[in-house]
């Protein structure tokens, strides 16, 4: 693992990237940063954090043995290696929020943006965004989000938990390139937030329905049984599950 380490930077992933085009990188380089000034989730939103708080960190993974078709299974990886590290560090009810928001008791402690560089329809490498809560205590306007330290009532040290993380990905990811992708999907189902119960979704339009999860497609969209029987699937950009 090699960490470039840098005081401020507007996004962790674009530095990462364009890095990524103009030299050769190992696997698990790590760039990350104090305070990040145009973090991103997913869909466009906005990631913000508070300086020398918490985990902003982006990821270069050569992905190359992985088919396009299957590109999900790299958010399924990395769902799984950060919720074992919260699971490892005490957190309690660790679960996915599809697609790959983490939460403890209900509360967002990580996000997780993946980019991926396709070229002639074949994966070369990702970009892997991870933004997680460690140290922050307050935050405003922000009722469903929290941080380690609050979840478990301890100080934890960056960098260590860095490390957890990294070597988590190392695990799933070998089980990955060893065509595990059954056992992956299994275990990102059963960590999936609110699967098999009631749960409301907002369409595009936003209309509010009901439905139940009953998991995710190799691809990554939400199989939602409706209240007719029904079983329906959608992609990230189609539905809002709501909390």
């Amino acid at each position: 693992m090699h960490i470039i380490k840098l005081s401020a930077i507007d996004s962790t992933n674009s530095y990462l990237r364009q890095l990524s085009t103009a030299q050769d990188l190992e696997d698990y380089t790590v760039v990350m940063t104090e305070r990040q000034t145009q973090g991103r989730g997913q869909m466009g939103t906005e990631w913000t954090s508070q300086e020398a708080k918490n985990l902003t960190v982006s990821v270069f993974k050569d992905i190359s043995f992985l088919k396009v078709e299957d590109q999900f299974f790299i958010s399924i990886a990395v769902a799984l290696a950060v919720s074992d590290v919260l699971r490892q560090c005490n957190l309690k009810r660790v679960k996915v929020k599809w697609p790959n928001d983490i939460l403890s008791e209900n509360k967002k402690i990580a996000g997780i943006l993946i980019e991926n560089v396709i070229k002639q329809n074949q994966i070369q490498y990702t970009i892997i965004g991870i933004g997680l809560n460690v140290n922050q205590t307050e935050y405003v306007n922000l009722p469903q989000a929290s941080s380690m330290r609050l979840m478990a009532g301890n100080v934890f040290d960056r960098d260590e938990v860095l490390t957890l993380v990294i070597q988590k990905m190392e695990l799933y990811f070998g089980m990955l390139e060893n065509g595990q992708t059954k056992s992956l999907k299994k275990l990102y189902e059963k960590r999936l937030f609110r699967i098999n119960k009631p749960s409301t979704f907002k369409d595009v339009e936003g209309h509010l329905f009901s439905g139940f999860i009953k998991g995710v497609t190799n691809s990554g969209s939400l199989e939602v049984l409706l209240e007719d029987e029904v079983l329906k699937t959608f992609d990230l950009k189609e539905i809002t599950l709501l909390y």
